[in-house]
């Protein structure tokens, strides 16, 4: 089968976040046809996440080229950006406060970006309820999308936008992400000017590291009033059942973490004993490095599905970097095979340099030093 010219394609994107999402945009802004398939119920059938910074040398070059980026700023906390390194007795060792005029990686909510790409797009763009199982289909196309519903699409192109876990990734290559050794615990600290005025006050209007070279606090500063704290440890993936504990023991959970930072001052372990709700446990895991594939005119990736890292400000970014390049190489292309082709040319090369830099990234979370994760946090399922 010759590829089509994009014009004429069936292009699926697999995957409603904020790559798969940016992809659909901008090809919607170019005049090509693209569905979006998502297992998701609905947009709001769960939470997005935490706040995540936007970098002007990818994530808004992507918001650019889709004509989002003012109302991006619109929403955007340029205050995120302050930055607040302390040792685990509570006391400031460095505090970086950015210009008022600085708009190099300001933050926002993934829900708040999430929506503003959502509400972009055509009505009917996003399919939910669709599950993906596999994939079939001949590589020369075109390749069938199975569902888990029992529905079936037949499609040109198929853009693997699903993360970590992804359905699509199979097609092109076996590789599948492995755990880093560190692990990230989520708390949620609602109303907190309110009912945690400490926190508040410790964390300031962006985000605060702590670490003793073992474990480390991560606190970042949410819309709303909220805040969220990553509890990072090295720990074996199972460390919450080798407790004889699940994740919905908050109590017996709290009990371990007291023991564990014991040594860290009560003003630090507020924000580790008192938050609002069960902890959500989030192991880190990473692709192999590098992570590469052969050639197919039929299904690429994008994104964590293509090259998931250790979360150190990279992976929106790169994910709606990724989508941006696809998504143009596909308005500016003959066939649909040589988009895919020009597209990977420079992605595959880029994530694997990244990767490269930061396939240790993870003991960086644990240094004294301050790890540039920016607030991106990428240890979403």
């Amino acid at each position: 089968m010759n590829s089509p010219h994009p014009a004429n394609a069936a292009i699926s994107i697999v995957g409603a976040g904020p790559g798969g999402l940016t992809c659909a945009r901008i090809l919607q802004q170019r005049g090509i046809a693209v569905t979006v398939y998502d297992r998701d119920p609905g947009p709001d059938a769960r939470d997005q996440g935490g706040t995540l910074d936007l970098h002007a040398d990818n994530g808004q070059i992507a918001l650019r080229e889709a004509g989002l980026l003012d109302a991006f700023f619109a929403l955007a906390r340029p205050e995120g950006q302050e930055m607040r390194q302390m040792d685990p007795t509570g006391t400031i060792t460095s505090h970086r406060v950015p210009a008022s005029d600085e708009l190099f990686k300001p933050e926002i909510d993934r829900g708040q970006l999430r929506t503003l790409l959502l509400d972009s797009l055509r009505p009917g763009t996003v399919r939910w309820g669709r599950s993906l199982d596999m994939i079939s289909g001949p590589a020369e196309g075109p390749r069938r999308l199975h569902f888990a519903d029992g529905t079936c699409v037949e499609t040109d192109l198929v853009i693997g936008a699903d993360g970590a876990f992804s359905r699509v990734r199979p097609a092109v290559s076996p590789a599948v992400p492995g755990y880093t050794g560190v692990s990230f615990l989520e708390a949620w600290f609602s109303d907190v000017e309110n009912r945690h005025p400490e926190i508040a006050e410790l964390v300031g209007s962006g985000s605060t590291h702590a670490a003793d070279g073992k474990r480390a606090l991560f606190a970042q500063r949410n819309s709303g009033n909220h805040i969220r704290v990553y509890i990072i440890q090295r720990v074996p993936a199972d460390w919450i059942s080798s407790h004889g504990l699940t994740a919905e023991d908050t109590d017996g959970i709290r009990a371990v973490l007291r023991n564990e930072f014991a040594h860290w001052s009560p003003r630090m372990r507020q924000m580790i004993t008192e938050n609002d709700g069960p902890y959500i446990d989030r192991p880190i895991l990473a692709l192999p490095v590098p992570h590469t594939w052969e050639h197919n005119a039929t299904v690429t990736l994008l994104g964590d599905a293509a090259h998931l890292m250790p979360p150190l400000g990279v992976g929106v970014n790169l994910a709606m970097l990724d989508a941006s390049e696809l998504a143009l190489a596909l308005a500016d292309a003959a066939t649909v095979g040589d988009a895919i082709r020009s597209y990977e040319k420079t992605m595959l090369p880029r994530s694997t340099e990244t990767a490269k830099a930061l396939e240790h990234g993870t003991e960086h979370l644990l240094s004294a030093d301050v790890p540039d994760s920016g607030g991106d946090n990428d240890a979403q399922p």
